[in-house]
This record gives structure tokens, sequence and C-alpha cells, in this order.
């Protein structure tokens, strides 16, 4: 066993990066961010505030890393899961029954996420967990190639995505770059009958599926290696390389970073700075041993498919009102404005979300699909 991994067998840097991404969602879903943003604050703190909502069309912001980082991390827990359930003696044959039943269920509460936004029942295909049902099992299907094999079917999944959008020519949707009139819209057409007001679309979990896969080959790589520190020089350069790529690609033109699309610029840039942030988190937490500083942070991430849909249910729609009530009310008694209230509750509601998944977390409850 490599000793990237402790006495457990995880990656306690996974866990933390799981649980930072839950507990800035959880933040989204309090509305956080968006009530910030009506305050009268600093411009550079505006223009910081900014980084927490998904950029308009073309380009970059800190949120769009989000996605990219919860499906890259998923791959690498599938494949030290896998490797563990192959000293056990399971087979692939037999853990794949298992993913197809996981992916079932990812996708079942995706499509059901969709019918609770709508208030009715709606066939939706745009969440992350729905995307993250087909990248599942996508990866798994490559998760005994080596890492150059791996490495190489992600590059092709973009590239195919991309050269799809430029050559398959459909009248009123053949612009590739352009909202709501590219493939993946006209696909939405025929799968959903509709298109979405934000330009994202379902064959997303093509070119995405590279970073799942690329999740697994990081898991691959870690296990296989013995000496941590000169591990980390290939997976530096390997996210260097894909940001480079990627920032290039754009600026040339062949595929600009869009992420509503999913464009192989987009993916290879974002893949990058996530696999970066995830070694920034390795290195100082599973070499440099500062576990000692996680602990408000790996509560969440242990149980981040219940908090999940529990801020994307019952938070928004019942909890947050529900504090509201009496924030704004003693806000209203203490003669403070209804933006500033309103941005309190969401630090009240964000702190509940928090407490829920530490009270799980001491209490030794972790709900798994």
């Amino acid at each position: 066993m490599s000793t990237f991994l402790n006495k457990t067998d995880r990656l306690i840097s996974l866990d933390v990066m799981r649980g930072l991404i839950m507990i800035l969602l959880a933040g989204e879903s309090a509305t956080l961010y968006s009530s910030l943003q009506k305050l009268s604050i600093p411009y550079w703190l505006n223009n910081l505030n900014q980084q927490f909502f998904h950029h308009p069309w073309h380009g970059l912001h800190f949120w769009d890393l989000v996605q990219p980082a919860f499906m890259t991390i998923a791959g690498t827990a599938m494949y030290i899961s896998y490797a563990q359930k192959l000293k056990l003696g399971i087979s692939w044959q037999q853990n794949f029954k298992h993913i197809l039943i996981r992916s079932l269920k990812l996708f079942l509460l995706g499509t059901g996420l969709h019918c609770v936004y709508a208030g009715k029942l709606v066939f939706e295909l745009w969440n992350v967990l729905t995307q993250l049902a087909v990248t599942t099992i996508i990866s798994y299907l490559f998760i005994n190639a080596s890492c150059f094999v791996q490495i190489l079917v992600g590059i092709l999944l973009i590239a195919v995505n991309d050269i799809a959008y430029h050559f398959i020519q459909i009248p009123f949707f053949n612009l590739p770059f352009v909202e709501g009139k590219n493939l993946g819209s006209y696909i939405d057409i025929l799968l959903m009958g509709k298109i979405n007001t934000d330009g994202w679309v379902a064959i997303n979990c093509i070119p995405t599926a590279a970073h799942t896969l690329w999740g697994v080959t990081i898991g691959k790589y870690l296990m296989e290696k013995k000496n941590k520190k000169t591990a980390l020089i290939p997976l530096i350069s390997f996210a260097v390389a894909a940001i480079i790529s990627g920032y290039l690609l754009n600026f040339i033109g062949l595929s600009l970073i869009i992420k509503r699309i999913a464009t192989a610029a987009f993916v290879l840039v974002s893949f990058g700075w996530v696999l970066l942030i995830l070694l920034i988190l390795y290195w100082w937490v599973d070499i440099k041993n500062h576990k000692k500083y996680t602990w408000s942070i790996i509560p969440v991430g242990m149980n981040a498919i219940f908090i999940y849909l529990f801020f994307e249910t019952v938070g928004y729609q019942w909890l947050r009102p529900t504090t509201f009530i009496f924030v704004g009310g003693f806000a209203q008694l203490m003669h403070i404005s209804q933006p500033v209230s309103y941005f309190i509750n969401a630090l009240v509601v964000w702190f509940i979300y928090w407490y829920l998944c530490n009270w799980l977390y001491k209490k030794k409850i972790f709900i798994k699909l």
C-alpha cells in the first residue's frame, strides 16, 4: 500500500477538498454570496464576491471550478475504493453492478431535484448528480487501464465533443460557441423538448467525463507511488500542461473557455486548476501532517451527498425562510436594514448546515448511496 494513504487507506486531503466544496455550495444555498452582493461593500470585495458566481459565458470564475472539482475527486475516491475491494476479492465485474446501481441512484436524485426546483414533474438532465451518473460509468470502464491510456481517453472525449460542435451542422444550431444556438442545445430539444435558459447542455457529461476519468488517474498514480514528494512533480506537470493547453486553445480561438457547454479549453483549464488545488491540500494535509486544522471541514466532506440534497431541498425551500422569521424579526426590532438582515440570515443558515454535518460526524452517521 502506498504511503500516500493513512492507516485507514483514506486520502485525508480528498476529504478536506470534498468538505470545502460542500461548504462553498452550502454558502450558495444559504444565499450568502447573493445577499453579500446586495450590501454596500467596497469595490474590491464586490469583485471578489463575483468569483462566487458562474461566468456568464466565455471566461472563467472561481465558481466554475466547483463542479469539475467535485467530479474529479469523485473519480479519485472511486479508484481508491475499487483498489480496496480488489484486495477483498471483489472482482471488476462484481463491483460494476455496484457502480451501475449507484449511478442509477445519482441519476434519479439529479432528475428528481429538477422536479423540486420546478415544483412539478419535469424531465431535465442538467444537474451535477445526473451528469456524474454518466461520467462515473464511463470512467469505471477504463479504471484498469494505464494512466497513459486514461489520459488519452480523456483527451479523446473532449476532442470528439468539440469536433462535433464544429462539424455537425444543424440549421439554426450551427454556431458552436453561441448560447442556445449550438449542437448541445439541439440535442437538449431532442432529449427534453427544451433548451436551458442559462445555456447548460446535457451532453456536458461526455467531455466532463474527462474530469472523473482523470480523477481516477490521480488516485491510481498516488497509490502506485511510494515517495510522496517526488510523486508530486509529474502531477504538477500534468496540471500545468492542462492549463497551458486550455488557455492556448482559447487564445487561438480553436476552443473557447465556456463552462456551460464544457468545451475542451474549459475542461483542460478547469482540471488543471483543480489538480493544483488538490495537490496543495495534499502537500499541506498529508505530507506536512496538518490534519488537526481540518476538524471543521472533514465532517462536511464525510456526508457530502446528503448535505447537498438537504440544502438543495429542505434547506433552501424551508429552513432558509423559516430562519428568517426570527432573524428578520429581531433585525427589524434592532432597526437593521433588510439587506443586512438577509446577509445575517445567510450566515445563520450556513452555520446550521455545518452544525448538522458536524453532529452526524460525531454520532458516526454517514449517509451513503
